[in-house]
């Protein structure tokens, strides 16, 4: 399907802001790290490449690519399906994405749960760790399947409640502000699936742990992914010197005998379809 006959004009509907998630806030820190991103994203990468085994076989789809970010894997899929529509709250990540991959590819600033796209014209949605910076998930789920074909699938990845436990219980040791966003439990997406009426394929939660220096080289990995958007966090900027050195100090309980300091990020992979 040209992309001409999948985007359709619709009027945005004004996003419902959260604690958890407001779109500009979102937007701004993602746009802000899209020169570093692909330097950080080894999470991404991971995920993503995941995500490619559960793709069907049938070239000529038509694909969306929710939250592509700097289009790494929206490149991938332009190799694989006839029809590619990459979408992302950033203007900032889809001018350096035009700039970096393929002229094959459509670009698209949109939010996810009010997409320009029409009912029932989608064969492939995927979506690479996007999904928990949308709120409530269940209008995530219904928007998707509005925009799916029947029969068509959802394939996405998220994170968990559990993911970043060791930065978090660190800083609980300092001051009960928010330095870790609140993510779903693996129950909350379940319900969220069942709730927009898709068919489960595979629902699954792993934990994967990364290794990183010290903790301020996990601070500038997630600042270069732009995750670092807190809307509850009651103190804006960096954390003073001593709260940061105290938090630090609370972090080397969890350093293994190598030296490095872990982080656990709670994975969910699912495949969900539109029947």
């Amino acid at each position: 399907m040209p992309t001409e006959q999948l985007i359709q004009t619709r009027q945005q509907e004004a996003p419902v802001k959260t604690e958890k998630n407001s779109i500009e806030g979102v937007a701004k820190a993602f746009g802000s790290a899209c020169a570093s991103y692909d330097l950080a994203a080894r999470l991404q990468r991971y995920s993503g490449k995941q995500l490619l085994s559960f793709l069907p076989d049938a070239a000529s789809s038509t694909v969306l690519d929710l939250g592509c970010g700097t289009g790494f894997f929206a490149n991938t899929l332009a190799d694989i399906y006839q029809t590619v529509c990459a979408v992302d709250i950033s203007k900032q990540m889809l001018n350096f994405s035009k700039q970096n991959r393929s002229a094959k590819i459509h670009w698209l600033n949109a939010d996810i749960q009010n997409l320009p796209i029409k009912d029932n014209s989608v064969d492939i949605v995927y979506s690479n760790l996007a999904i928990q910076w949308c709120e409530p998930l269940t209008d995530t789920f219904i928007e998707i399947k509005r925009v799916l074909k029947p029969g068509g699938i959802f394939i996405f990845s998220t994170l968990l409640d559990g993911t970043l436990m060791e930065l978090k219980s660190s800083w609980q040791k300092v001051d009960n502000d928010q330095h870790v966003i609140d993510f779903n439990s693996f129950a909350t997406v379940e319900q969220a699936v069942t709730d927009a009426h898709l068919s489960i394929n595979e629902l699954q939660q792993s934990a994967i742990t990364l290794d990183y220096d010290n903790v301020r080289h996990l601070a500038k990995e997630l600042k270069g992914l732009g995750a670092n958007h807190l809307p509850r966090k009651s103190k804006k900027g960096l954390a003073g010197k001593t709260s940061w050195q105290n938090m630090s100090n609370a972090y080397d309980v969890y350093k293994d005998s190598a030296g490095n300091y872990p982080a656990t990020y709670q994975l969910c992979i699912g495949a969900v379809v539109n029947s």
